[in-house]
């Protein structure tokens, strides 16, 4: 049995588990999807048309214990597809994977989840130094990223404050900011509590997690230890002023000298405000210093990026939104822009863009990215 039939088999066993354990508690359930295609023209890739599609399955389902006590799942899956096009050859690629699988005991104060889930947290927009377990791309409408296999709990008191602890285990992948792989046989664990502020609110998180440089070929010259402990602090804050202000840090720290990735931190400074123009016109603007340094808040190795994000409803069906990061130390500027248009369930968007061929934008390096180069795409996303 491939893998994809594996992935596939253990879903549906897992979907029609769910269903018959909620189903003989007489228990509420929905059904929901969203299925998008898309067409992107890339004349800096080799192949320079690519046409793809994806749908998101989604089951949803819960079972109320008393008033105050309730037992929900959900589980979804990603199943995608693209191929590429190009006059000597095509190439088509797909796979069929878990996306969400979690369940959920939840009181009024108290929430206890554990499965295949997303969590993210901070008040950055555009550069978020935040981003620990997610790859979410503020350019990218549907705002689709992996879950992380983890149990998270929450509790939420009385004045607004919350307490957060998240344990994690078995994701192979790199996550937000990571360059190294985490050693899968052991947890990674952290926490966060946020408490509210005159005009806002205020949090401090922590994570840990070994990583594993015997796994990164790219990166075990530098250490081959395949258990090295790394150190997350986090803080973020947001303030509704007369405008929304906002300032997100992290300091990620190694317990062993890996070079310039020993002490990294990354500082985002942002603002918005909606002016009174026409429909309102909401500007967003992000400023992140990002520094990997032997010695921790030496900033003798810096990258200063700037983001501007604009966007306007124009009617009832349409909004426009460009934005642009600016990379000052190699003078290259990111640019898109996109148009969307609502139909009830349907929307389409229509994206252009003109970026350098190369990223250097921290935590948007991919390979896979297809924003790098100069490109058009047309998307069409039906939600259920």
């Amino acid at each position: 049995m491939n893998r994809v039939m594996k992935r596939g088999y253990l879903f549906l066993l897992g979907w029609m588990l769910s269903i018959s354990i909620l189903s003989a508690q007489k228990s509420s359930f929905r059904y929901s999807g969203q299925l998008s295609g898309w067409g992107l023209y890339a004349p800096d890739y080799a192949s320079d048309v690519w046409l793809g599609g994806r749908y998101l399955p989604q089951f949803n389902g819960q079972y109320r214990l008393d008033e105050n006590r309730l037992f929900d799942v959900e589980i979804s899956a990603n199943l995608f597809g693209d191929m590429s096009l190009r006059f000597d050859e095509d190439r088509m690629t797909g796979d069929i994977k878990p996306y969400r699988a979690w369940a959920r005991y939840s009181t009024s104060q108290l929430e206890i989840r554990a499965g295949l889930q997303k969590i993210n947290f901070g008040s950055a927009m555009m550069f978020r130094p935040l981003m620990w377990f997610d790859k979410m791309d503020p350019r990218d409408p549907l705002q689709l990223t992996d879950g992380m296999w983890a149990g998270l709990l929450r509790y939420y008191f009385l004045n607004n404050a919350n307490l957060w602890f998240w344990v994690l285990m078995g994701n192979k992948d790199i996550k937000g900011w990571e360059s190294v792989p985490t050693n899968r046989k052991q947890p990674e664990a952290g926490g966060r509590f946020q408490w509210p502020v005159s005009q806002g609110e205020m949090a401090v998180s922590y994570h840990f997690r070994p990583v594993d440089f015997g796994a990164s070929s790219a990166y075990s010259s530098l250490l081959s230890d395949r258990s090295v402990a790394e150190h997350r602090i986090g803080f973020d804050t947001k303030l509704n002023l007369t405008v929304g202000l906002w300032l997100e840090a992290s300091w990620t720290h190694l317990a062993k000298d890996a070079g310039i990735m020993t002490n990294q931190t990354l500082i985002t400074l942002g603002t918005d405000y909606t002016f009174p123009w026409g429909n309102g016109l909401t500007a967003t603007l992000e400023q992140v210093v990002f520094d990997g340094s032997r010695q921790a808040f030496s900033f003798d190795n810096t990258a200063t990026f700037s983001g501007l994000s604009l966007s306007y409803p124009i009617g009832i069906f349409d909004n426009l939104q460009g934005m642009v990061y600016v990379d000052w130390a190699n003078h290259e500027a990111y640019n898109f822009l996109n148009w969307q248009r609502q139909y009830n369930s349907l929307t389409f968007y229509l994206m252009a863009y003109w970026n350098p061929a190369r990223f250097s934008i921290p935590g948007m390096t991919s390979a896979d990215n297809r924003f790098m180069g100069k490109g058009m795409q047309l998307m069409v996303v039906w939600n259920h």
